[in-house]
């Protein structure tokens, strides 16, 4: 087929009412199955951190009944490297290979990976290892959306959108927070807005939201509360949990970071060595601090109880968690650290609170509001995606009050983590995973496919006021339309861009990432760096 035809094929299609339709009716699909995925992951998890507890607090009555849980740990651990060798890009959280398939850098076998995902995390909650649901949830939910773009036989444009689709649908499921899988998704994973996107992610999270708490009833994971707003004359608080909250966080990434590094001296016999460290020391845990196994269900007990834990449970508790699920993590372990995240920024606004109130008399009624605090905090430092962390207070709580102090908290965790200059969690993941990726030419997309993207023209930018044809445009990209107020300008070479306009660029998939990076430049607003034709 003729280029030209091919390209007013895939354009008349994406801007015709039919495709914006059909986005909706596969992202309620994707929300559907991911959604039911999701929630039988939830039970699953549920019914193995039980049984963790049943019958670790009957075999605690002697060694022998220690002895027989260690031989329990070392066969799953057995199961779970043999699982890892089977499908290795399961490992770890699977929000890292869920960006790079969106990237088209992976091509994940859909199948392999949910089953082998669905396994490892189930058998590392009931070893009863730190680590999250909510990670191998986004990674389970991508997977469903990229296996309903196989069956409906969707091109590898239309399967990064469901596979999106389905990450925020994941993400939906496993924190009963639609709007921050919605914006998670977009924030984190796409990077990129758009009114397709953005209607087909929401479908997708509302949906399985939907199906997880009202068709199949499943409780929120965890409810926080917010007394009421503060007095603006205490509002230097909330900056300086920003403050706290930016260097915690860095601090965290840092030391993720190191104790990945030293886990590289381990090279031989893996991944069961790695592996080995968290469950021996999860072992040990299971009979001497038990509150500090699986993801962190115990500890929000604690929090959730009457009254303020002293300022040395706080601490023990705190240190006891990043340090038990740094060292989980960093072995490879299939699991995330969202839910840990949340739980280690529970307890660091905890601290905060209780400190601000012994030193500073600060009323220990808005305590309670320091944990929330805490949540959007160590959240923006650590994954820099400060608007996703206040809309995860907001649904957590579900309080509008809570929202401006939040929004205060992440804006200035965000600064301070950025000035400390520590890698974003999972911006450095994912440069790790695509620095040991083959480069494969098969993973950059299907050869020739044609892919349609959207860019906005930013004020002063190298576009605004320039001419079409004076531009260089990359190649294997073209304009197609102009969206300006509302209307559609089919550009010519005489066509004068101007800021807010909004490109719609075809692009040739091959071509994608580097037509992707150079338009971004070319849109980003500026000050004086308009275009200047030769």
């Amino acid at each position: 087929m003729p280029e030209s035809r091919l390209n007013d094929n895939v354009v008349s299609r994406h801007l015709s009412r039919r495709f914006q339709i059909s986005l909706v009716v596969e992202g309620a699909l994707v929300g559907l199955f991911a959604g039911g995925l999701v929630t039988l992951y939830r039970l699953a998890l549920r019914t193995a951190e039980a049984g963790l507890r049943s019958i670790t607090a009957s075999l605690a009555q002697g060694p022998f009944g220690m002895s027989i849980w260690f031989a329990v740990l070392a066969a799953i651990l057995m199961v779970v490297s043999r699982l890892l060798l089977w499908e290795p890009y399961t490992q770890g959280s699977g929000i890292p290979q869920v960006d790079a398939e969106v990237m088209g850098r992976l091509d994940m076998p859909w199948h392999r990976v949910i089953l082998a995902k669905f396994a490892e995390g189930t058998l590392c909650a009931f070893a009863g290892l730190s680590l999250g649901r909510e990670g191998p949830s986004v990674q389970l939910g991508g997977m469903s959306g990229k296996a309903l773009s196989k069956v409906l036989k969707k091109g590898r444009g239309e399967e990064r959108l469901l596979v999106t689709c389905g990450a925020a649908a994941g993400m939906s499921a496993a924190f009963h927070a639609p709007l921050t899988g919605v914006l998670f998704a977009i924030e984190e994973i796409h990077k990129e807005f758009s009114a397709p996107l953005i209607v087909s992610v929401m479908t997708a999270s509302v949906v399985a939201d939907f199906l997880v708490s009202q068709v199949l009833g499943v409780a929120p994971v965890i409810t926080l509360s917010f007394a009421s707003d503060l007095p603006h004359i205490d509002y230097l608080f909330v900056v300086l949990i920003g403050v706290y909250c930016g260097v915690l966080g860095a601090l965290h990434n840092k030391g993720m970071f190191f104790c990945q590094s030293l886990y590289e001296h381990i090279d031989r016999h893996l991944p069961y060595a790695r592996l080995a460290v968290p469950f021996v020391l999860s072992g040990v845990m299971a009979f001497t601090f038990p509150q500090l196994l699986c993801g962190g269900d115990a500890i929000m007990e604690l929090i959730a109880q009457p009254g303020i834990l002293a300022m040395g449970t706080i601490v023990f508790l705190l240190v006891g968690k990043y340090l038990f699920t740094t060292i989980s993590f960093a072995s490879g372990a299939p699991g995330g650290t969202l839910f840990p995240l949340v739980v280690m920024g529970s307890l660091s606004g905890a601290l905060f609170g209780v400190l601000a109130s012994m030193l500073f008399g600060f009323p220990e009624a808005y305590v309670t509001n320091f944990l929330l605090l805490g949540v959007a905090g160590l959240f923006s430092s650590v994954v820099r995606a400060p608007v996703t962390a206040v809309i995860l207070c907001f649904e957590l709580s579900g309080s509008l009050d809570a929202l401006l102090s939040a929004a205060i908290v992440s804006i200035v965790s965000y600064v301070t983590a950025n000035i400390l200059r520590v890698d974003p969690f999972y911006e450095h993941l994912l440069s790790r995973l695509l620095g040991v990726t083959p480069n494969d030419p098969t993973m950059n997309g299907e050869p020739g496919e044609k892919v349609l993207k959207t860019h906005h023209v930013g004020a002063n930018s190298k576009l605004d006021g320039a001419l079409v044809k004076d531009i260089p445009w990359p190649s294997g990209a073209r304009i197609v339309t102009i969206e300006r107020a509302g209307q559609e300008i089919v550009p010519t070479g005489d066509t004068r861009l101007i800021a807010l306009d909004v490109l719609l660029v075809i692009m040739d998939s091959d071509f994608e990432d580097d037509v992707e990076l150079k338009l971004k430049q070319m849109c980003r607003p500026g000050i004086e760096s308009r275009w200047t034709p030769n």
